[in-house]
C-alpha cells in the first residue's frame, strides 16, 4: 500500500514536472523575443532569395515598425537558416561539387572566380558600406535605384544559356553584381540575376546561378559569428534557433517561389515592388 502510494506520488511528481517543463516551453514560444525571432526568420529567408534586398530589409522592417533591429549575431545564425535552404534546394549540384563530378568541378570554379569580387571590395570598403547600413534613407535610396534596374531588364532579349554553359568571364562579371548587394537596399539575387539576364542567360537559369553563387557568401556571412555565439557564455537560445528554422523554411519556399514566377514575369514585378517600399520608406523613416 505505501510502495503504491509511493509510486503514485512519484508518477505525479514527474506528471508536474512535465506540465511545468511543457508550460515553459509555450511561454518561450509565445515571448516577444520569440515573436521577433519568428518575424526577423521570416524577412531573412523571404528576402534573402527573392530580389527585393535582405539586408535593406533588416534596416528598413524595424524602423517602420519601431524595433530593435537583430545584431550581427544573430543576422549571421539567420543566415545559417538560408544556407541550410540552398544546400537542401541545390543538393545535386552540391553533391556533383562534393564528388568532383566533371560538372561539380565546373560548378566549383565558377563559385571560386565570382566570390572574389565581393572578398575584395567587401574588405575594401568595409567602413563606407557600415555607414550606408546605418543611414535608413539612404537603404531605402539604393532599394528604389536597384529596382529601376530590375524592371529595365525586362527590356533585355530572353537569353538561352544555362549553367552548365557559364564561362569564367560570366562567373567574375556575376561576382562583380553579386559585390554590388554589399551596398545595404541592393539585392543580391537581384543583381546577379540581373547580370545573368545581360549575359544571356535563361530567366530560371540565371536564378539558379545567383542561388549556387551566392553559397559561400551566405556561408561565409554565418559560419564565423555563429561559432562565435555558441562560445559565449549564455549560447544560443531557443529563439534564435527558432528564427534560424523559420529563416530556413521560408527560404526554401522562396527559391522554389521564384523559380517558377521568373519565367513568366522576369525580374520587373520585385524591381516595382523596391521602388514602391523604397519609396515608402524615405516619407516615413
Amino acid at each position: 500500500m505505501n510502495c503504491r502510494t509511493t509510486d503514485d506520488w512519484r508518477l505525479a511528481t514527474g506528471d508536474w514536472r512535465l506540465a511545468t517543463g511543457d508550460w515553459r516551453l509555450a511561454k518561450a514560444l509565445t515571448s516577444a523575443a520569440m515573436l521577433e525571432a519568428i518575424l526577423w526568420g521570416l524577412v531573412q529567408g523571404l528576402t534573402e532569395f527573392l530580389p527585393i534586398s535582405s539586408s535593406g530589409h533588416l534596416v528598413l522592417v524595424p524602423e517602420l515598425l519601431g524595433l530593435d533591429p537583430p545584431d550581427l549575431a544573430t543576422s549571421a545564425v539567420l543566415h545559417l537558416g538560408t544556407l541550410v535552404a540552398v544546400l537542401v534546394y541545390f543538393r545535386a549540384e552540391v553533391i556533383a561539387m562534393l564528388r568532383f563530378t566533371d560538372e561539380g568541378k565546373h560548378l566549383l570554379r565558377l563559385l571560386i572566380v565570382g566570390s572574389i569580387p565581393a572578398v575584395v571590395l567587401g574588405l575594401a570598403f568595409e567602413s563606407r558600406l557600415e555607414t550606408i547600413n546605418d543611414t535608413p534613407r539612404l537603404v531605402a535610396l539604393f532599394l528604389m535605384v536597384a529596382g529601376l534596374v530590375f524592371i529595365a531588364t525586362r527590356w533585355l532579349p530572353v537569353g538561352r544559356r544555362s549553367v552548365e554553359s557559364s564561362s569564367l568571364r560570366d562567373a567574375l562579371l556575376l561576382g562583380l553584381g553579386q559585390a554590388l548587394a554589399l551596398i545595404p537596399g541592393v539585392s543580391r539575387s537581384g543583381s546577379t540575376i540581373s547580370t545573368g539576364l545581360a549575359r544571356g542567360f535563361d530567366r530560371a537559369q540565371a536564378a539558379r546561378y545567383s542561388f549556387i553563387l551566392g553559397i559561400p557568401v551566405i556561408a561565409g556571412a554565418g559560419l564565423l559569428q555563429f561559432v562565435e555565439l555558441a562560445s559565449e557564455d549564455g549560447g544560443i537560445g531557443i529563439e534564435t534557433i527558432v528564427g534560424m528554422l523559420v529563416a530556413a523554411v521560408s527560404g526554401y519556399a522562396a527559391i522554389a517561389f521564384l523559380l517558377r514566377l521568373i519565367r513568366s514575369t522576369g525580374l520587373a514585378p520585385f524591381g516595382a515592388y523596391c521602388v514602391v517600399a523604397g519609396a515608402i520608406a524615405l516619407i516615413l523613416v
